[in-house]
């Protein structure tokens, strides 16, 4: 029988074989922070070789949300105990935010000696993502929702992209009218074909005909050749109508005849043209009281109403904005090639308690003035605009202002009160908790309630 094999036999580099075939990422740091080790998985989740690694400061190349306060490691190396599975996330070479999970502990020597200190990092987006669809967060483009209301949204864009028919948006300003339609029409059967948008309310009648239908050469004064329209260049494709309760009765007209024929005449043409373009209209009027009064035409009306869809305010969403915070954030860091980390509670808090008559666009304006002033790491409050800012919280003194949990339930629960006309069974039914527990929770957070009674309206 040979000989049993002692450990002293084993290679010296077995350690580093084993480091180097595991998944998770490791690396070492000495007292002065700078990495000794980085091991290849560690290259893989940051996209930084350890060529580039080794020799700087840890925070210079992870770039995590922690390392601006509570890091793990410094923790370690300051009180001597290992912490396990400690949730951050890091930025790679891409400057793309990469959740992880983080294990630390001392490094010494034989003689336990502090050498420095030892980091193994999890690369978990995939779990992250799995979070995201448990949590119900939906998204379809560049639009993001957790609402019930944004929900139906959601579930019905499917069957309304492959339909084909026309389509009537309405929602306030800055609502995303437009994104929902670019989202109807790259879920459609007419996505590889051009998806055009006109602001109607922006241009005069002859204008907008000129740049909708196109015109021929000496149609009129400097017309010296012929240009295509929109439906001529969308052939195929979409066309939103967006503000189309701000045309003139004349336009309607032959507005509607396009829709009924599916041709056009050009400006200066003698001859009309087939059409084949899937018309969506969209606008921040109510239509149906404009038909009562006057000032939009019946029959146009139940032409585009055939599929209507009601994009809520941001008001009535108000759970939303986390979710649209990180969405931008994560989107205006790909664009401006910054590394912003994220935002910080007592900012958050605030943005919860603004009403946004701008909406969504509203936020996302707020969101990229915070981005001038920051240069990096996390958005605090001084960063948004000062009008913001001087704002107080519609909450009650004893709320902490920097408790954005606080403000996100709150503005969830008063989101769902308006939506259910502010039947609190209704509601509580809405948000899956008892009635008693409703009533405890706006008292304790200090929501002050309109005096409607929504009782006997549901």
């Amino acid at each position: 029988m040979g000989k049993k094999k002692k450990i002293c036999d084993i290679p010296q580099n077995v350690t580093e074989i084993i480091l180097e075939s595991i998944s998770d990422g490791v690396f070492t740091v000495d007292l002065e922070w700078r990495i000794m080790s980085f091991n290849r998985a560690a290259e893989e989740i940051t996209g930084i070789s350890r060529d580039e690694a080794v020799g700087r400061h840890c925070w210079e190349v992870f770039r995590a949300n922690m390392c601006e306060g509570d890091c793990a490691l410094k923790r370690t190396m300051k009180e001597g105990t290992s912490l396990v599975s400690t949730s951050t996330y890091i930025i790679n070479h891409e400057k793309k935010r990469i959740p992880i999970t983080a294990s630390t502990s001392l490094l010494k020597n034989k003689k336990e000696e502090v050498l420095g200190g030892v980091e193994t990092f999890r690369d978990i987006s995939l779990v992250e993502e799995l979070r995201k669809e448990l949590t119900s967060r939906f998204q379809i483009g560049d639009m993001v929702s957790s609402s019930p209301s944004m929900r139906k949204i959601f579930e019905l864009l499917p069957q309304v992209a492959d339909s084909d028919s026309t389509v009537l948006i309405q929602g306030e300003t800055g609502t995303g009218k437009e994104l929902l339609a670019r989202a109807i029409h790259h879920s459609s059967q007419r996505k590889e074909k051009p998806f055009i948008a006109i602001n109607c309310g922006a241009l005069p009648d002859t204008l907008l005909e000129s740049e909708l239908f196109g015109y021929k050469a000496g149609a009129f004064t400097n017309a010296i050749k012929d240009k295509k329209g929109h439906f001529a260049v969308a052939e195929g494709g979409t066309i939103l109508l967006d503000e189309i309760g701000d045309t003139s009765s004349a336009f309607q007209v032959r507005l509607l005849r396009v829709l009924e024929e599916h041709e056009y005449l050009p400006l200066g043409a003698v001859k009309k043209e087939k059409v084949d373009v899937r018309i969506i209209a969209a606008t921040n009027r109510n239509l149906l009281s404009m038909v009562d009064s006057g000032e939009f035409r019946q029959d146009l009306f139940y032409r585009i109403n055939v599929v209507r869809m009601l994009l809520p305010p941001l008001r009535e969403r108000m759970e939303d904005i986390p979710l649209l915070v990180d969405h931008f954030i994560d989107r205006m860091n790909r664009i401006k090639g910054k590394t912003i980390s994220g935002m910080d509670q007592e900012a958050l808090s605030l943005l919860m308690s603004h009403i946004y008559p701008g909406n969504i666009r509203e936020l996302e304006n707020i969101i990229e003035h915070a981005f001038v002033l920051c240069p990096e790491g996390f958005i605090h409050k001084q960063h948004f605009p000062a009008t913001l800012i001087t704002r107080e919280l519609p909450f009650s003194d004893q709320d902490k202002p920097g408790d954005a949990v606080k403000s996100a339930e709150a503005g969830m629960i008063m989101a769902a009160l308006n939506r259910n006309s502010y039947n609190r069974q209704a509601t509580a039914r809405e948000l899956g908790i008892h009635k008693s527990t409703l009533f405890r929770k706006i008292k304790k957070l200090g929501i002050t309630l309109p005096e409607i009674d929504g009782r006997f309206k549901k």
